[in-house]
């Protein structure tokens, strides 16, 4: 899977050649040959702007900078079974004219760099080290990528009880700050930065404040751990509801998601632990091991090692299931996994939720399905609470490929700066090993996340066409002219086209083979592959739910699951613009 960023706009590639022309300068010497150089090809430079120009006016070239390793990133994330990779070689080949005067460009060194790192592992710490480039340089840390096995070193830690039952170091410390050794004056001085005290403390998953999310967040979510993590997995009252993921043909990741919650609210009510077991969009070759057809391939397991296994003996043992100790899907009514009552635990903090949803250019406060909106955030959430290697790895690929030339770009502006230090300290220092441990990789801002959908949605609600979408990206505009990113995502070809016709914005989008007319979304997700089918829109989504503004269709589940997650992510002051006009959801 490649992601484009689209420069449309003919400005935008005069900067580029502008850069070009002063990186190509500053190498040539001060000697009258080659001053003629210089000038032989500033006029080169220049026929070929007009050149462009003149190609641009008839037909729509896409300068890409981004496509420099495009072999390797549809091996990486478009997966074995996608047959896009034609289309992606002739954007190479249009991106590679552009790009040949920039063969030398340190920026091109940097990314590069980057990519080949990237190429050996994208989850792995070789992203980091500290390699040189061919002028003998440090490679800079690549600031848009996560460190994968780190990230999940730490979050093991905040995901599992201590040795003595007591809930994990959820403190105000984050990423590896716990793990900092203490000298000896400061254990003398009785100093224990050991004594974390989780009594009260907060998940750290969840961003923000209070205010910032939906009500009771927070505490549904440390509540929701708890319960799935019991201090004995093997105590006689611990009960279990053992299931399957949804695997309805027909049934997009998104209604498998709002099929679990509604699972998982049953195991709440029932005071029982929900495992998860087989899980068909986990079911390929990039799944390696045991989590190969299991939640645990994409994110952290919903319970612990030890109630898995207690779960699985159980479903062995004759009588269990009689008994009522564990229970499975079957016992359940499709109308009682769907529409069944939502855990009543914290009161109805649906009732009070604040109108931040516009539709039809209206604010929308109360509606029937409330409580069902505030319990699937909530139950996604924490579904989704950490990622694994592999999720952090996709995302890895991704953000390069979108934002990694301008990441290239940051970090050769610093070295050329007047401030930086060639022998400055190393990065592996103690502040960055544990004090910045927990920053996310950078991305540039602000960013608006668009999800068009059409195609078979028809038959569920009236689709809208791209021109309402973008009306109102205008919209959000005014209000903060300084947007011009959207990271779309679409299943239609039609509306990547379409983008050409706004040149002033910048779109970043998958390289994946979209549909070209009304084909189900079940035969379009089969013609992928299951591995490109459930990466792309993944990694689509989890970028969805990190942008700093969403517009979507709220009679779109995979739309209503983003804004879920959007409000349970310290985002729910964004607001949601909802091109819908005849229905919520």
């Amino acid at each position: 899977m490649m992601i484009h960023m689209c420069f449309e706009k003919m400005e935008g590639n005069g900067k580029s050649l502008e850069r070009v022309v002063s990186l190509k300068a500053l190498q040539l010497g001060n000697s009258f040959s080659c001053k003629i150089c210089v000038i032989g090809f500033l006029c080169g430079v220049c026929l070929t702007s007009l050149f462009l120009a003149a190609l641009t006016s008839f037909a729509s070239f896409q300068f890409s900078p981004n496509s420099t390793s495009t072999s390797y990133f549809i091996n990486a994330f478009t997966g074995r079974e996608c047959d896009s990779k034609p289309q992606a070689v002739e954007r190479m080949v249009i991106s590679q004219n552009l790009m040949e005067v920039q063969v030398n460009n340190p920026v091109n060194s940097i990314y590069s760099a980057w990519s080949t790192m990237l190429n050996k592992s994208n989850t792995g710490e070789e992203m980091f080290s500290q390699s040189t480039l061919t002028d003998g340089s440090k490679v800079p840390r690549p600031p848009h990528l996560d460190n994968c096995k780190l990230t999940r070193e730490a979050n093991q830690i905040l995901d599992k009880r201590t040795e003595d039952g007591k809930l994990p170091p959820w403190t105000m410390w984050k990423g590896f700050l716990n793990n900092y050794p203490l000298s000896k004056k400061d254990e003398k001085q009785g100093y224990n930065g050991h004594q974390a005290i989780s009594k009260g403390a907060y998940p750290p998953w969840i961003k923000g404040s209070d205010e910032e999310n939906y009500p009771l967040t927070r505490e549904a979510q440390r509540d929701i751990w708890v319960h799935q993590h019991p201090v004995n997995c093997r105590d006689p009252n611990v009960k279990f509801l053992v299931t399957d993921w949804e695997t309805i043909p027909g049934f997009g990741m998104g209604a498998q998601f709002a099929g679990m919650s509604g699972l998982l609210a049953i195991a709440i009510n029932e005071n029982r632990v929900l495992v998860t077991n087989y899980y068909n969009r986990a079911d390929h070759d990039g799944c390696k091991g045991a989590s190969r057809s299991s939640w645990s391939c994409y994110f952290f397991p919903e319970t612990s090692r030890e109630c898995r296994e207690r779960a699985f003996e159980l479903l062995n043992e004759k009588g269990a299931l009689a008994s009522g100790v564990i229970r499975v899907k079957e016992n359940y009514t499709t109308k009682h996994i769907w529409t069944g009552p939502v855990p009543r635990v914290w009161g109805s903090p649906w009732s009070y939720m604040q109108p931040t949803t516009e539709v039809n250019g209206t604010l929308i406060g109360y509606h029937r399905r409330m409580d069902w909106r505030w319990w699937r955030a909530q139950a996604l959430r924490y579904l989704m609470r950490f990622q694994t290697e592999y999720t952090c790895g996709l995302l890895n690929v991704a953000r390069h490929s979108a934002f990694g030339w301008e990441a290239a770009e940051l970090a050769h502006s610093m070295r050329i700066s007047e401030y930086f230090e060639e022998n400055m300290i190393d990065s592996r220092s103690a502040i960055e090993e544990y004090v910045w441990s927990n920053h996310e990789p950078w991305t540039p801002r602000p960013l608006l996340s668009v999800h068009v959908r059409m195609g078979d949605k028809a038959c569920e609600m009236k689709v809208v066409q791209f021109e309402e979408y973008m009306r109102l990206a205008n919209r959000i505009r005014n209000r903060f002219p300084y947007l011009n990113r959207i990271w779309l995502s679409t299943e239609m070809q039609e509306v990547i086209d379409k983008t050409k016709l706004y040149t002033n914005w910048n779109f970043y989008y998958s390289n994946v083979r979209r549909q070209v007319g009304n084909l189900t979304m079940a035969v379009y997700e089969a013609s992928l592959g299951r591995e490109t089918s459930t990466n792309y829109p993944l990694v689509n989504f989890l970028m969805a739910t990190e942008a700093d503004f969403f517009i979507g269709a709220l009679g779109s589940t995979w739309c209503y699951l983003i804004d879920g997650m959007r409000n349970t992510g310290g985002k729910v002051m964004a607001g949601y613009l909802s091109v819908n006009k005849d229905r919520f959801w």
